[in-house]
């Protein structure tokens, strides 16, 4: 992880120069020279690299990220347990921490870098018709690419669950485990103590800066009849300022939270840069008894005692299964590997797609650009001495919107459309096009006339999607990148709805809040929609074929289910069928997708599995 702790100091290192060349009383060395302190803090809390690594662990955890943290963090409450936790990739570093940076750490080599199978009818204004899909390959994973949005979801999202045969996963069930973890430091929001916790190990808190645009959006909700609400309590539909996992204006990742406070603890082993390319299964009993991995481009085996439990995420997990020769019969013949169980690996993938770009101008310089906070020098000192101002939103990502578009005016609906605000647009950062895939030729034809100018964009989000995409092998070679057929607006539905979120999106841009700024909505046409009148249904259908976009929510690809599913890949202990001492604990088990952000439900998904572990070997209580 190294070239990534070097690109990002170095552009932060930069700024600060610049920063000071403008303004040299305002002490570059001193404000360096205490982040650089702070860098070192963070770096010396790091769980360490172990080198001696035992031949056998009662539990070996595949994947560091935002559920292998939580369940490395409790299996090893148990002290008689010994654990394993392997991670393909790196240290995160505190440079990855700064909020706003979340866009270019897709550029380095914390991302897996994952791309859809090319589409023709999704994403066709991407480059090579491929929409993208990050996933964190760091300690904490994806919890350190992520823009930071804690959200739970709806009580019906769990009671659903239940509803399909797992039992113990509905909301009551469920709502405890979300509590465990969190630690709220949101004072208006901590009296609620029936759906908020401290002293867990993940702080929830507001970015501390926000632009005037944040606060006309949640003006606008108000204005068109919606309330301000907490949507991690009772009411989901409304408006709010994103509640995010951040802590004193840094990430929060679920490696700084559950990891770092435990990093003494003797019966927890970290091995970094460890590459898991084979679950070991023994054909006979059926049982899992280790793993297969390349650390320095040597081969090594691990054995467990216990479990292997697989916390890789909602692509590596299923990939994984199918190299080790638990999948679809058929496929993994294809592949000419040895079939041990049949399952449904890799079928059932949610994902929340989005449309970008929609662009709204306004003519006074509120919006959030990153060449005037680079220009700034305040905006930097700012965050580098004090952990505030512009360097602490989440990405850009300052808001949210939650619609029921069965019931608009329903202040208790079961959302089907979000709205994220973002207090910039795709010509507020050199990146931001690139992070989404955006091709060279729409930028240029619709994008570079207005990138000089100040802009907000509204992303609508697709809570609910009927489509359902699969995850295949595109080899039988486990350092070869699986196969992504996200399957984005396989039925219409789907089309229909997302429709109503950018219709709902200019119609917030029309209210007295934005126009108090003179929001106007960019009308340069997106090439490939030109036929059609702007505005129109049929102009907006074809955005959002051209501008599809992964909200990074993959999930659903082991799904839980009871015996009577013939989708399911694990039961609702989390235990795969037919295999012995092997669970899966991570975002691929959801059986429907939350209408939620899914970091908060994987950490959730995590504490719950931990239990379910603890439980089975007699050691909770």
């Amino acid at each position: 992880m190294k070239s990534s702790t070097h690109f990002l100091f170095l552009v932060a290192a930069f700024a600060l120069r610049g920063a000071y060349a403008r303004n040299p009383n305002w002490g570059f060395t001193e404000h360096m020279l205490n982040y650089a302190m702070e860098m070192v803090k963070h770096a010396s809390e790091e769980p360490r690299d172990e080198v001696n690594i035992l031949p056998e662990y009662d539990f070996i955890v595949v994947g560091a990220g935002s559920a292998g943290c939580v369940v490395a963090n409790r299996l090893t409450e148990v002290s008689q347990w010994d654990v394993l936790l392997l991670e393909a990739g790196g240290e995160e570093n505190y440079i990855m921490d700064i909020p706003v940076v979340a866009m270019l750490l897709q550029f380095t080599d914390a991302n897996w870098n994952y791309k859809g199978v090319p589409s023709n009818k999704t994403c066709l204004g991407l480059t090579n018709r491929q929409c993208l899909f990050p996933r964190g390959k760091v300690m904490g994973g994806s919890s350190v690419l992520n823009y930071m949005i804690h959200n739970r979801g709806s009580r019906k999202d769990y009671d659903l669950w239940e509803d399909m045969g797992n039992i113990g996963w509905g909301y009551e069930d469920v709502l405890p485990y979300f509590l465990k973890s969190e630690d709220i430091a949101i004072p208006e929001l901590a009296k609620n103590t029936k759906y908020h916790s401290t002293g867990g190990y993940m702080t929830i808190s507001y970015p501390p800066y926000r632009t005037p645009l944040a606060e006309a959006f949640l003006q606008a909700g108000i204005e068109t009849g919606y309330q301000i609400v907490d949507y991690n309590a009772e009411t989901q539909t409304g408006f709010s300022f994103i509640q995010t996992s951040t802590k004193n204006g840094t990430r929060w990742s679920t490696s700084r939270a559950f990891l770092h406070p435990i990093r003494g603890r003797k019966n927890l082993h970290v091995s970094k840069r460890s590459y898991v390319t084979k679950i070991l299964i023994d054909h006979d009993t059926k049982r899992a008894y280790g793993v297969e991995y390349i650390r320095n481009k040597k081969r090594y085996v691990v054995h467990a005692r216990k479990e292997v439990i697989l916390s890789a995420g909602g692509i590596n997990s299923p990939h994984l299964l199918m190299l080790s020769g638990v999948g679809p019969k058929k496929h993994l013949e294809d592949m000419n590997i040895p079939v041990i169980e049949d399952l449904k690996v890799g079928y059932n993938l949610m994902d929340h797609m989005a449309v970008i770009g929609i662009t709204f101008l306004v003519n006074e310089s509120v919006s959030l650009r990153s060449d005037m906070v680079f220009q700034n020098g305040k905006d930097l000192i700012d965050y580098f001495r004090y952990h505030e101002g512009p360097l602490t939103t989440a990405g850009g990502v300052e808001a949210i919107a939650f619609y029921d578009t069965k019931n608009l005016k329903g202040i208790k609906g079961y959302p089907d459309i979000e709205l994220i605000f973002i207090g910039g647009s795709i010509v507020s950062d050199p990146t931001l096009r690139k992070t989404f895939g955006i091709s060279d030729y729409i930028y240029e034809r619709t994008y570079k006339p207005i990138q000089k100018s100040h802009a907000w964009m509204i992303i609508p989000t697709l809570l609910a999607p009927k489509s359902r995409g699969r995850i295949m092998l595109k080899d039988n070679k486990p350092l070869h990148k699986p196969l992504i057929f996200h399957n984005y607006l396989q039925y219409s539905d789907d089309l229909e709805t997302l429709l109503k979120g950018v219709k709902l999106s200019v119609d917030l841009s029309e209210t007295e809040a934005f126009q108090k700024f003179g929001s106007k909505l960019h009308d340069v046409p997106v090439p490939g929609c030109e036929q059609f009148a702007f505005r129109s249904d049929d102009y907006w259908r074809c955005i959002i074929k051209h501008l599809t976009c992964s909200m990074f929510h993959v999930s659903g690809t082991c799904k839980m289910g009871p015996a009577s599913d013939q989708g399911a890949v694990v039961d609702p202990r989390l235990r795969v069928y037919g295999i012995k001492g092997l669970r899966v604990i991570d975002s691929s088990i959801m059986p429907v997708v939350p209408r939620a952000h899914t970091n908060a439900p994987t950490v959730m998904i995590a504490e719950k599995g931990a239990d379910l572990v603890k439980e089975d070997w007699g050691q909770l209580g």
